[in-house]
């Protein structure tokens, strides 16, 4: 069993039922997540008891497979207990470092603009492998102070290891990073949104939009198909008014698609209501692309500020080393030691 997989509360069940004191779980927690011990020096705990532990779980991280570090972004490839590869990416902010996980091997949403859209889903990650991931890049590059869950993989469609990884990440004796510092990302898996009140930690709720327009989202978007606009923004206002939170609406602009100040008249109209802004994203070329990045990017700026919305450029991150999601692993794939990527 990997010892990551485990939540706090599960944690205390598997003591419990060994008819250990459940305590023992926040100890453990505490050493191991808090104060970085390995099992043997934890002091707390008798032999015996780090005997069975040992005998149970396993404390295996990720393998380092590729790393492309441009000084700013740092985009690994990790290769998994089966072979699988997962890429995760840190980003170097002058007031802290922030890490970006992938939640499956692969995509099945398929959005076009996405390189890991366009590779096929092997399977989804459990909640421990997510928090290797942050784990690894901790002791590989230092402490950690901000999760974005947007990384390969729509997390909503891996809703309960999701759920999981958010509660061990923001638990206080786990990676004790409060709510506030999480942000979960999905491209508007509706069922699932309604469910977001399961997750209790008070994390960031960001919504890949892309377009205001049905026809163009539907063509970019597959999942717009299943859960149009309407729907996911009645949803959204909903969830916002009731949790009392600011939603982010992430926009890439992609020229002569969806940039237009038409276009950015309708986002406008369509997001007025809520409580949110818009975060507008260059799009990040990938290979065998037809799409390019908007030259009007100031004008749909300018249209959104006049209707008052608040609206800001996201700031770039690792155009120079390929860190839009899936290409590192799509280069990968291309040669034989990476070869299980991208199957």
């Amino acid at each position: 069993m990997l010892f990551y997989d485990y939540t706090l509360e599960m944690l205390e069940n598997y003591f419990s039922e060994r008819d250990e004191n459940k305590a023992k779980a926040k100890i453990l927690y505490k050493a191991l997540y808090r104060n970085g011990l390995r099992l043997s020096d934890i002091t707390e705990l008798s032999e015996k008891t780090k005997a069975i532990i040992a005998d149970d779980f396993s404390f295996e991280l990720p393998a380092e497979a590729a790393l492309h570090d441009d000084g700013e972004t740092a985009k690994v490839l990790l290769r998994l207990s089966d072979g699988s590869m997962v890429e995760t990416v840190l980003m170097r902010h002058g007031y802290n470092t922030g890490v970006c996980v992938s939640t499956q091997v692969g995509c099945s949403m398929g959005c076009t603009f996405c390189q890991s859209g366009r590779m096929k889903k092997i399977r989804s990650l459990t909640a421990g492998e997510i928090v290797s991931q942050v784990l690894y890049m901790s002791k590989r590059f230092g402490n950690i102070g901000h999760i974005s869950v947007m990384g390969i993989g729509e997390p909503l469609d891996n809703f309960d290891n999701v759920k999981a990884f958010m509660e061990i990440a923001s638990s206080p004796y786990g990676l004790s990073l409060g709510g506030r510092h999480i942000t979960l990302s999905t491209c508007g898996i509706v069922p699932y949104i309604k469910r977001l009140d399961e997750v209790k930690c008070g994390f960031n709720l960001a919504i890949s939009l892309h377009s205001a327009d049905s026809a163009i989202r539907s063509e970019i978007m597959p999942v717009n198909r299943r859960w149009g606009i309407d729907e996911l923004i009645k949803t959204v206002k909903e969830y916002s008014e009731k949790n009392k939170q600011r939603i982010a609406f992430e926009y890439i602009l992609i020229d002569k698609l969806n940039d237009s100040a038409e276009q950015a008249e309708k986002l406008a109209a369509l997001v007025k209501d809520i409580n949110c802004f818009v975060n507008l994203i260059p799009y990040n070329p990938t290979e065998n692309s037809e799409y390019r990045r908007s030259e009007n990017a100031d004008v749909f700026f300018d249209v959104l500020k006049k209707r008052g919305i608040n609206a800001i450029f996201r700031r770039e991150f690792g155009g120079s080393i390929k860190a839009a999601c899936g290409q590192l692993c799509a280069e990968c794939a291309e040669h034989a030691e990476y070869a299980e990527c991208g199957k």
